[in-house]
């Protein structure tokens, strides 16, 4: 079985190295230009053998080098408002905190339940298309929050914080919906809201034993080159392909968790 002879070999061989690779570079594409791009890395470290809580704060090292280099990108390309982007960053980094610690602290096997939903409400979110009702018809500079606005981007992190597959989609939702933000501008915001807090997320799942440093590393590697190609280039030939390699890996990984 696949499985098995891949949880057989060594971390460094190549396979696992080429494949940890891949997943990091197809996940920074994948989160770059929308969301829920993470369920893939997760999803492989998951097949590996990492229990759930441990993949969830490994993933993050690569969320962090991948969000870095797509904000360096976009603040080159003139398309991240740093002002607002730092209005919206902090009350998100105080959920981020909050989720975090909520992640470490809550049981296993209750843990591992919450992922099941929330992965397969992830797999309506990705025929549903979100991005075809992300109309930009608003300014692209887009305005100030508003004190709601506040409360909604911190709920949003304390889910980052928790679990950060899907909350690109969210960030972008509020970033076009609310903030009003064509979908240019709020992906240069989405991805320097989330780099602002993994690093300090990434902290919480280290200090609590949470993170797998050679595996996290490796991916983190696949991240930051996915993170650079998607920011550079629009890559729109082959999205749908990505939508249901996506859907491929998220039905694998819900079908591991309910039955391995």
């Amino acid at each position: 079985m696949l499985i098995e002879y891949l949880q057989s070999l060594d971390i460094t061989s190549f396979p696992i190295v080429f494949l940890l690779l891949f997943a990091g570079f197809a996940g920074g594409v994948v989160n770059t230009f929308a969301g829920s791009g993470t369920a893939i890395p997760y999803s492989i470290f998951m097949l590996l053998g990492l229990p759930p809580q441990l993949a969830n704060g490994t993933v993050r090292f690569g969320v962090v080098m991948q969000t870095l280099a797509a904000s360096v990108s976009f603040y080159k390309k003139d398309k991240l408002d740093m002002l607002n982007g730092w209005r919206i960053a902090i009350p998100n980094l105080i959920g981020s905190l909050v989720g975090a610690q909520i992640a470490v602290s809550i049981d296993p096997e209750i843990f591992r339940k919450i992922l099941i939903v929330i992965m397969l409400l992830l797999l309506i979110l990705i025929f549903y298309k979100p991005e075809k009702w992300l109309r930009e018809h608003h300014d692209a500079k887009g305005k100030k929050p508003l004190w709601w606005h506040y409360v909604i981007y911190l709920i949003i992190g304390v889910y980052g914080g928790f679990i950060h597959i899907g909350v690109g989609i969210f960030l972008l939702a509020a970033l076009v919906l609310i903030s009003g933000y064509d979908l240019v501008n709020a992906n240069g915001i989405k991805v320097f809201v989330v780099f602002v807090y993994s690093p300090f997320v990434l902290a919480v799942f280290m200090l609590n034993g949470d993170v797998n440093y050679l595996i996290g590393i490796i991916t983190a590697i696949g991240n930051l080159a996915g993170g650079i190609a998607a920011s550079y280039f629009a890559v729109k030939k082959g999205s749908g392909l990505v939508r249901y390699i996506l859907v491929a890996v998220i039905i694998i990984f819900v079908i591991k968790l309910i039955y391995f």
